[in-house]
């Protein structure tokens, strides 16, 4: 049979067996749903090294101790925050505006799990679909399959064992385009959560169905005059460097203030950055950007800076954690200043934080608007002025971006989907947790009577509108005293 219909068959067949696990869970009681979701957890992040390990060998992408610590971050991060969230019964009561506030579960969530993070995004969807008391169908990447498949069998088991019912938790073994439009489409599947490029969510939301989508990050953080320089430095190699540069919300570019501008260079060259010469950043574009102008070669996701620098065709020290290209613009006139998912950080040199600000703006509107910015200073206005007016909805200070935005180094929520709200397209500003996905039913009690202004007003004497009624007879009358008047001018 052909390899499309099975993928869309299978789809079928898992929606049908999730929808039926989650008819069978949305009575469970808090402490079974708590008690679910501890399991799947600790399942999770004991088979942490093991999820890693078979992510960066069916992908090629990325750096094996860094996807050890997101499949924790997205197992024990993640459940320390969500236990204590009441997701079942009543939510809220207020004995003022007498309104009480039922948890609802969705149903089936379907979800995309992207190649760069195939494991530690299927733990974390997992979880905050099962904690709101639904199902989840997960479609994996074509390129990892086998690892993203193997983290819902390893959830899936650890929740039936706690008491779930068989097949909250699935994922397609014959990932496919069609496949995966037969998951999104499907009549059962109640909500999407996407988590990929522009293009992948741009299909999501044309799917009919709501959806939580998050696209493309490019972020820019800034080295500010008064900025603690090695620590700033420190955290934007960490950031870019972090699993190769596969998170969306990893640095792209670095916007430094003047005055500290020389002394950045050196300390980036102490963390073991290597700044590309004119005809190496050359080389970089023709290899990175594609023939089309758009997007950024597939290849050089996840990958070391060596094997980027060496297919490039040019070659740098075994130690080099990344590479750093001198820009001037940004767009098509300076490519390597769009999101690049790999260790190629963007520099730029700007007088004050106010030019700073204007360039970091530029770069967000170049492909990550409404995503993350991070601002590196310690003057307390220069960072209202960014939490007030600037047009990203996460402000990550004095961290790196990069696992800053999705709540490991802050206080935001443990996430892996990050909405870039309205501005970046998408219906939410939040880091998505199990709360996006309940429905929230309402029971509102009359507060103030309401008296129709008309009961006691006097009955007219006519009917209303300015009709007047009249008799059959006297309907008869008028209709023979016209038909009296047309005989006389016939004659």
């Amino acid at each position: 049979m052909d390899a499309d219909l099975l993928s869309i068959q299978e789809a079928r067949d898992l929606v049908g067996r999730a929808a039926a696990a989650q008819k069978a869970f949305a009575g469970a009681s808090q402490e079974l749903v708590d008690r679910v979701v501890t399991a799947m957890a600790r399942a999770a992040s004991q088979a942490a090294e093991s999820l890693a390990r078979l992510a960066v060998d069916e992908t090629g992408m990325g750096v094996f101790e860094h996807k050890v610590v997101k499949n924790r971050f997205a197992s024990d991060v993640l459940l320390e925050y969500v236990l204590p969230m009441r997701t079942v019964g009543v939510l809220r009561e207020d004995a003022t505006r007498r309104v009480r506030e039922l948890a609802v579960p969705m149903g089936v969530v379907g979800a995309i799990i992207p190649t760069t993070n195939p494991t530690s995004t299927a733990i974390y969807k997992a979880i905050i679909s099962v904690k709101a008391r639904n199902a989840i169908v997960m479609s994996p990447h074509p390129r990892a399959p086998r690892c993203t498949a193997e983290a819902a069998r390893v959830l899936e088991a650890a929740a039936t064992s706690a008491g779930a019912p068989p097949g909250l938790v699935n994922c397609l073994t014959r990932p496919s385009l069609d496949g995966t439009n037969a998951l999104m489409r499907h009549r059962d599947v109640a909500v999407l959560l996407a988590t990929g490029g522009g293009d992948m969510v741009r299909a999501v939301y044309t799917a009919g169905k709501p959806a939580y989508g998050v696209g493309p990050g490019n972020v820019p953080s800034i080295i500010e005059r008064t900025a603690r320089l090695e620590k700033a430095v420190a955290d934007v190699v960490d950031g870019k460097t972090f699993d190769a540069g596969v998170l969306c919300s990893s640095e792209n570019s670095v916007v430094v203030d003047a005055p500290v501008a020389d002394r950045v260079r050196a300390l980036f060259r102490e963390e073991r950055a290597h700044f590309c010469t004119p005809e190496e950043k050359a080389r970089l574009e023709r290899y990175m950007i594609p023939a089309s102008g758009k997007g950024i070669n597939p290849e050089v996701v996840g990958q070391s800076p060596q094997r980027i620098a060496e297919r490039a065709g040019f070659r740098i020290g075994d130690r080099i954690k990344l590479m750093i290209v001198e820009l001037r613009e940004v767009g098509a006139s300076d490519p390597l200043s769009r999101e690049k998912l790999c260790p190629v950080l963007g520099f730029f040199v700007e007088d004050g934080w106010e030019k700073c600000c204007e360039r970091a703006i530029a770069l967000l509107r170049y492909g990550g608007v409404g995503h993350t910015l991070g601002i590196h200073s310690q003057d307390r206005e220069v960072i209202e002025r960014f939490f007030l007016e600037k047009p990203a909805f996460r402000i990550v200070v004095n961290s790196n971006t990069a696992i800053g935005a999705v709540g490991y180094t802050t206080g935001f929520a443990p996430a892996l989907t990050l909405g870039p709200g309205s501005w970046g397209g998408s219906i939410t500003s939040d880091n998505i947790t199990p709360m996006h996905l309940l429905n929230i039913k309402r029971l509102g009690e009359e507060i103030r009577s309401y008296v129709d202004p008309l009961r006691d007003a006097p009955a007219a004497s006519t009917p209303r509108g300015g009709d007047v009624a009249i008799d059959d007879r006297a309907v008869q009358s008028i209709v023979d005293e016209f038909l009296t008047g047309l005989r006389s001018r016939r004659r």
